[in-house]
């Protein structure tokens, strides 16, 4: 059954949508809004709505659509400004109309429907309401008392991020969605600044919280703040000043709920999520949630399922709008390291931070802005960033794309066969720049699995130079390199595919680590090594690169990362010695360092290694990122020629935050903080993500996995997809005939999945 009377908590824009829709859908329904504040009482200025949400408000109510359409401002520049340089980035195509305009407008429709407002009215509690009301609507804010309320059903969780901003207002258009920076005697501020009218703009001004209380505003009232702002900012707003409303300096909270509605009562808005203001997305998933909202409970035949049609409906759209707000929030908060870039591409870094602008559809958006910052970045005329050269040491990789290590747990008794010569040989052929091994371990007892690869006899460097020797004959301008590891407390497991990270039934070897500490409570426990043992191992690296320099390869890399021995010692989670091997980070490196300098003194000088670690472990307590950026600086003091820079996996009971890309943010911290090139992984998966990565200067190479599994062509087939012939993708010449991509069918879009009627 429909629900026919309806409770609406929170006259903001989420709240009041809802309110209309619903009612418009049944005339009969009684639908009450509950708003604390007057009619006029807002906080904030402009709101900005993108074509996707308008479109939607579009098919669910022409009339608001047509009132908003009136109100318009439109623009389609972005302008950075970048150490008194300004870039301007065109074909963006933002509308944006006063916030108080928008509320009058809904206002206004929610009168001509018949609903209920009640302003300058605290609302009765949601439980109270829940029992008089069919539904209840909580759109009461990001300080939602429903939601507190009820905490133990919603299961909020909330994070404080690191920036202090304040929303301001300006008495004039800007002609450009404006970002610029102010470097000062405290640290870096920012400015956003957009119009909302033809004579206002709204203007937010952002910095570190350590810089805010630097620069001493925690000690100023509004009205200070207010002329301190627009004296700091004086050229971006031409020496005009700025004003408030209802304005204070807060900190940006990310609300996230494990559940977003309880019996009869449903949070909408910022009462269920936040995005951060940088991607202009709070009204817009509002707006969303209302219209989904409706939808659900028109298709539905109870509001029980509506509530949770609706709720699995959003939930993933809301993830992914809430992982590009905080790859944009965490891009702002850690501006200084992008500082020094040159203005041009510091610009491009500054529109895709978030990942919803893309190298690709910027090109599209303003090919001539995009070009210019390719030129600068040394692209060739008509060669993706990606198809560009780097070189380590004397190695020239032809292009920026490396096939990920990834165990095959293949081999017998550690001798790669034939499947490892066609699985690497077929990737080598694909066109990748380096084509990475799986781990190869240093010694029998280093083995994670029966089924992994080894360098510990000369019959395994005889089978890996077949290998080799395969990928420079028939893949000439592929390079193929080798890591080498050792499985620590990890090892003596059933291969991937019988049970991952599960004790073999029997056979088992005895494991080694920092500490005598089990991986899981069902592992083997490790037995802690002696100074002795420690120089044993040291010897069985120097003897594996010695076989990998005679095997052939052309790379080296250490694998410090996942949890595997030497990981284990670099993590304080895994490394609990009292020795000069644990304690201090300083001391928890002391152990890889010296296998890193015994491996590089064999290693042929001319010939790059790098090092892979773990940059988090995912859990309190161990490596976090500031302790990565010391364990990359550490081993490129000791010669490492790039770090590949991965995370987790080093503890079982880690909680990682997987979306999209989630592991460059790391990288790209240690590459801009450091000056080490570094190699990005994780959940880079498409050619659009690897060029706008490269060209923003956050990484230097970028490393992928399951796209190769899926595609072991995959690089030769993005350059055919972008148009690109040169020699950083050069097909093979019995694949050449397949350089063109095939043609496909017709395919329709399809309608839109809801049309509420006129």
């Amino acid at each position: 059954m429909r629900p026919l009377r309806v409770a609406v908590i929170g006259g903001g824009p989420g709240g009041l949508y809802a309110a209309a829709l619903l009612k418009r859908l049944d005339p009969e329904r009684d639908v009450t809004v509950w708003e604390r504040n007057a009619p006029d009482d807002t906080f904030g200025f402009g709101v900005v709505l993108s074509d996707e949400t308008l479109g939607g408000i579009e098919h669910a109510d022409p009339a608001v659509y047509a009132a908003l359409q009136a109100e318009f401002v439109r623009w389609d520049d972005i302008d950075v400004v970048h150490r008194g340089t300004r870039h301007t980035s065109g074909g963006h195509g933002f509308a944006a109309l006063g916030r108080r305009r928008l509320l009058e407008i809904l206002h206004e429709r929610c009168r001509q429907l018949g609903v209920d407002l009640r302003f300058r009215t605290e609302a009765p509690p949601a439980d109270a309401l829940a029992h008089e009301y069919d539904l209840v609507v909580a759109a009461d804010g990001v300080h939602s008392a429903t939601r507190d309320a009820h905490a133990d059903v919603f299961r909020p969780r909330i994070e404080e991020h690191r920036c202090r901003y304040i929303w301001l207002a300006a008495d004039f258009a800007f002609d450009a969605f404006r970002f610029e920076t102010a470097e000062t005697e405290h640290g870096v501020m920012q400015l956003h600044g957009y119009p909302y009218t033809d004579g206002d703009s709204t203007v937010i001004v952002e910095m570190r919280e350590e810089v805010w209380r630097a620069a001493g505003f925690a000690d100023l009232d509004v009205r200070e703040s207010v002329e301190r702002c627009a004296k700091i900012f004086t050229e971006a707003l031409g020496g005009r000043g700025l004003r408030s409303n209802n304005s204070a300096w807060t900190a940006f909270r990310t609300v996230v709920n494990e559940h977003w509605s309880h019996g009869n009562v449903v949070l909408v808005g910022d009462a269920a999520h936040t995005a951060h203001f940088s991607i202009g997305s709070g009204t817009k998933l509002a707006v969303e949630d209302a219209l989904a909202l409706a939808a659900c409970l028109q298709e539905q035949p109870t509001t029980a399922e509506a509530l949770a049609a609706y709720e699995a409906e959003r939930r993933p759209v809301v993830a992914s709008t809430q992982r590009a707000a905080r790859a944009s929030l965490e891009w702002f908060e850690n501006l200084g390291l992008y500082l020094d870039q040159p203005a041009r591409q510091f610009a491009f870094n500054l529109l895709t931070r978030s990942r919803r602008v893309t190298h690709d559809n910027l090109r599209l958006r303003d090919p001539h802005f995009t070009q210019a910052v390719e030129r600068d970045f040394g692209c060739p005329p008509g060669t993706p960033p990606m198809f560009t050269p780097l070189r380590l040491r004397e190695l020239t990789l032809r292009n920026r794309v490396v096939v990920s290590p990834m165990d095959m747990y293949s081999a017998q008794d550690g001798v790669p066969g034939d499947f490892h010569l066609v699985h690497l040989g077929a990737r080598a052929l694909g066109g990748a720049g380096l084509v990475m091994t799986e781990m190869v371990c240093v010694s029998p007892e280093g083995r994670i699995t029966p089924g992994c690869a080894g360098l510990y006899t000369s019959e395994q460097a005889e089978a890996w130079r077949r290998i080799t020797d395969f990928a420079h004959t028939q893949a000439p301008g592929t390079a193929i390199g080798v890591q080498l590891g050792h499985s620590g407390r990890k090892g003596s497991t059933k291969l991937m595919w019988e049970g991952i990270d599960e004790p073999l039934p029997d056979g088992n070897w005895p494991l080694v680590a920092a500490s005598p500490i089990p991986y899981r409570p069902d592992s083997q426990t490790p037995h802690e090594l002696t100074e002795a043992e420690l120089a044993d191992i040291r010897e069985q690296f120097t003897a594996a690169a010695w076989r990998a320099a005679r095997a052939g390869f052309d790379l080296l890399e250490l694998h410090c990362a996942h949890g595997y021995l030497l990981s284990g010692f670099l993590s304080p989670l895994t490394n609990h010695r009292t020795d000069a091997y644990g304690g201090s980070l300083t001391n928890r490196l002391r152990f890889p360092l010296e296998v890193f300098d015994a491996v590089r003194a064999v290693w042929p000088g001319e010939k790059p290694m790098t090092v892979r670690i773990s940059a988090t472990d995912w859990a309190d307590g161990g490596t976090d990122a500031a302790d990565a950026v010391e364990i990359a600086r550490a081993f490129a003091a000791h010669g490492a020629d790039a770090v590949d820079v991965s995370t987790g996996q080093v503890v079982a009971d880690e909680k990682p935050a997987y979306g999209r890309s989630y592991q460059v943010p790391f990288a790209d911290r240690i590459r801009n903080e450091t000056g080490v090139p570094v190699i990005s992984v994780g959940a880079i998966s498409s050619w659009d993500d690897v060029n706008s990565l490269i060209l923003a200067g956050r990484t230097d190479l970028c490393a992928l996995a399951r796209p190769h599994l899926y595609d072991p062509h995959w690089t030769l087939h993005a350059a055919a997809e972008q148009g690109y012939a040169g020699p950083g993708a050069a097909w093979p010449k019995p694949y050449e005939a397949g350089s063109r991509r095939p043609q496909t069918g017709r395919l329709d879009a399809p309608k839109p999945r809801l049309t509420l009627g006129s």
